[in-house]
């Protein structure tokens, strides 16, 4: 450890030299920085003393740091050892953090062990603009604002309110910080990968374990090496990166892997740029996604009032970069001075196109070449530099008369950044060709929004620099085409109205009737003059720990809340006639088996959120979406509505599904709405690792197909029965015993097939507890919390 702290103290003083300096008060750090020096330690404990001193990746080193008992670990096998890790910080956002508070509330904690946030982002709905939409929301989630800032009060939890930003961007700007291990309930929460943090999107009953102050399990996860040369051209963003990326890796290409970026292209970059770059790392089913410390992160920490944190990263840079030789699983590599813009979609991220060939791309499907709006920010692009480098075009285009042909919407992240870009008089440019400035929140991106421009079903195109662009998941219209794109390509567009429009080589018509081509687009990495703090208001009050008198107050009446009953505990023996509800073709993500827009009000309700359990799963018996046979009755019904009958009936039913079953958002209503209605069992070709994590942590049983081809071999209303799960061990295969009736049941055939499973120890006494939350209560009663 001294000769480690000494090699560090001989490169701090060169290393310190490459950082711009930014001189701003500095805000109280002393929860945001991590304790270098006791990771630092537990490091060399587990690297020497288990790994035998090799080379280690970035990632590796700061998860293996933030280990809870680094001394209880004798080996560590990639894809197989579940890591009991000791998270620095938790945090949420409206959505998702009602189900954990609920859940939490069952733990009987008096208060967090961790620093925890809660972010009002996601119940703003977007519609007339900025404030006036937050203050609707006021009114309109009163009672979901009330409970979750008195909870926030209970257990000493910091509460962001409405329209103070979105939770990703909150976190980059306050709380994200080099080597720090952090979860969060939102599957973009490794947007601070480009702040240097281990940040990993989880489920509420996964936050639940750090609040409560106990290890949280990852699967260690195996290590994609990312290496960046060369520089981005003048039209390429960072976004494009990613965009090019998720192309080569698919959606479910990064599962299990954590995605490290090294090489000389980093330091190429801004900090916000790798923000982007990480955030959009979900997409490809990634754990999470992380830079190594830069110039760029120490100006950012500075600019954002984190100067302490900016310097104890540097004396520890050592520590916040791969070792030498480090060894990843596979290594990609891009020349960012070869990249093109890209654009992605549609109702996929990862259908990546140049946009070079992007008309062709058009042309080729058939598609009317019109746009309808372009939508730019968001959590994965709302930076101050994201936001200058797009008014520098805006302001070519006013220069020239020129106008957006299609609706323009500009969505802060933070009311920091809306209060810098009003300052510099952004906002009104932005205003003057008509942009719509929306409140600091998620708004269209996750569905909040009130879309008036289109019919019900019309089939129309979307740009929009967000992250995901499911069927469904902006506007409610199955047949809105979002096409995903970076800000600037998104805005120059806007303007021809056009999808086969490329700003780089095309020419629009000025208002003298002159060729007009965009030069290409110019901003500041930060803002001159610092950023402007935004509103006192919107300031959290300070965190107490002392109030445990405060009462959390749900109405027994009320639709949007209700208080959790534990699930059952495990039977303790086989499952027999279990009944196949549906077998899913394609693609279900979190968005298809519980949907948000509309859905969202219903976060802290279980009983009414389940009426859209698997609302937009495709039956692979009838080719229909969301009907499925009720074999009690012989009528064919919804699938809630089928679900909730089994339920009533006592008959326990199951999911059959295709590949990476649950991608998409972190939700975990997803899993408890299942379990809720009387899911125990989910057999699957793959699953999205948050997904299968949430399912575990709520009692349901994910099992995977041995031979994924025995999947064509079920259908729906098949009885299914289990041999193995008496007895489940880490590893020890689960046999499904198949029953078809074809004339009744008296004329049947039944057939074995095997399925595997990727519980742990620990997580099998979820699964027999009925779930983790209630394994956490039991031990909390008998004081071993």
């Amino acid at each position: 450890l001294s000769q480690s702290i000494k090699h560090t103290l001989s490169n701090h003083r060169n290393f310190r030299r490459s950082f711009a300096t930014i001189t701003t008060e500095s805000k109280d750090c002393s929860k945001i920085t991590p304790n270098y020096a006791k990771l630092v330690e537990n490091l060399s404990i587990v690297q020497k003393g288990i790994l035998g001193g090799q080379p280690l990746t970035l990632a590796e080193k700061i998860l293996y740091a933030h280990l809870w008992n680094p001394k209880e670990i004798d080996n560590i096998v990639k894809s197989e050892t579940y890591l009991r890790l000791k998270p620095d910080r938790v945090a949420m956002q409206d959505a998702s953090s009602q189900m954990a508070i609920l859940q939490f509330m069952l733990a009987g904690m008096p208060s967090t062990a961790v620093p925890t946030s809660i972010h009002c982002d996601h119940l703003i709905e977007a519609y007339e603009g900025g404030d006036k939409d937050v203050k609707t929301a006021e009114m309109t989630s009163k009672e979901i604002f009330d409970f979750l800032e008195s909870a926030s009060k209970k257990y000493g939890i910091e509460f962001w309110k409405p329209g103070s930003g979105i939770i990703h961007q909150i976190v980059l700007e306050n709380f994200a910080a080099p080597g720090a291990l952090m979860i969060g309930t939102d599957s973009h929460t490794p947007n601070s990968g480009g702040l240097g943090t281990i940040a990993i999107g989880v489920g509420g009953a996964d936050a639940v374990d750090a609040m409560a102050g106990i290890p949280w399990e990852l699967k260690t996860p195996k290590i994609i090496g990312v290496k960046l040369t060369g520089k981005l051209n003048e039209w390429t963003s960072p976004k494009d990166v990613i965009l090019y990326l998720a192309g080569k890796l698919t959606v479910q290409g990064g599962t299990g892997h954590i995605i490290e970026y090294f090489g000389t292209g980093v330091e190429t970059l801004s900090c916000t740029g790798m923000a982007t770059i990480c955030n959009m790392g979900a997409e490809v089913g990634a754990t999470t996604s992380v830079f190594p410390f830069t110039s760029s992160m120490y100006s950012y920490l500075s600019a954002t009032r984190r100067h302490p944190v900016a310097e104890q990263a540097t004396f520890y840079s050592s520590y916040l970069k791969a070792d030498a030789n480090a060894h990843y699983d596979n290594i990609i590599e891009i020349d960012m001075s070869e990249l093109e813009p890209h654009i992605n979609g549609p109702f996929t991220p990862d259908l990546s196109t140049p946009l070079s060939k992007f008309a062709d791309f058009i042309a080729k499907n058939g598609w009317k070449d019109e746009i309808k709006a372009g939508l730019i920010g968001s959590c994965t692009n709302s930076s101050y530099q994201d936001m200058s480098r797009v008014t520098s075009l805006v302001t070519q285009a006013l220069d020239k008369g020129l106008q957006p042909k299609v609706d323009f919407y500009i969505t802060p992240g933070s009311d920091q950044i809306r209060a810098t870009m009003e300052r510099e008089g952004q906002i009104e440019i932005l205003q003057k060709v008509g942009g719509r400035v929306l409140a600091n929140a998620c708004g269209p991106c996750i569905g909040q929004w009130k879309r008036t421009d289109i019919q019900k079903d019309e089939e129309n195109a979307i740009l929009t620099s967000y992250n995901r662009n499911f069927r469904s998941r902006n506007d409610g219209n199955s047949s809105t085409m979002n096409f995903l794109a970076s800000p600037e390509v998104v805005t120059a567009m806007t303007f021809s109205g056009k999808l086969t429009f490329n700003p780089i080589t095309d020419s629009l018509i000025d208002k003298d009737g002159k060729p007009f081509k965009f030069s290409s687009p110019s901003g500041d990495e930060l803002p001159k003059y610092g950023f402007e703090k935004g509103r006192e208001s919107y300031n959290p009050p300070p965190v107490s720990t002392d109030n445990t008198s405060t009462q959390i107050i749900i109405s027994p009446n009320s639709t949007r809340l209700q208080l959790l009953e534990p699930f059952p505990i495990w039977h303790g023996s086989e499952f027999h006639q279990l009944r196949v509800l549906i077998k899913i073709k394609g693609k279900c993500t979190t968005d298809h088996i519980s949907a948000a827009g509309p859905w969202l009000k219903f976060k802290g309700h279980l009983e009414n959120i389940s009426n859209n359990t698997l609302i937009g799963a495709l039956n692979a018996d009838n080719e229909k979406v969301n009907l499925v046979k009720n074999v009690l009755t012989g009528e064919d019904g919804t699938i809630p509505e089928v679900a909730r009958y089994y339920k009533e009936n006592n008959v326990q039913w199951i999911v059959v599904a295709d590949h990476n079953y649950g991608e998409g958002s972190a939700r975990e209503h997803a899993a408890l709405q299942v379990r809720y209605l009387g899911c125990p069992i989910i057999i699957a070709k793959s699953f999205a690792r948050i997904h299968e994590t949430n399912l575990k942590k709520q009692g349901v049983l994910p099992l995977i197909f041995k031979n994924e081809d025995d999947y064509n071999l079920l259908s729906g209303n098949d009885i299914i029965s289990t041999i193995g799960v008496v007895g489940l061990e880490p590893g020890k295969d689960v046999t499904i015993r198949i029953r078809k009736e074809k004339n009744g049941s008296k004329d049947f055939e039944e057939f074995d097939i095997l399925t595997k499973h990727t519980m742990s120890e620990n997580q099998i006494e979820w699964f027999i507890m009925g779930s983790a939350l209630n394994l956490i209560a039991s031990n909390q009663k008998s004081g071993n919390i």
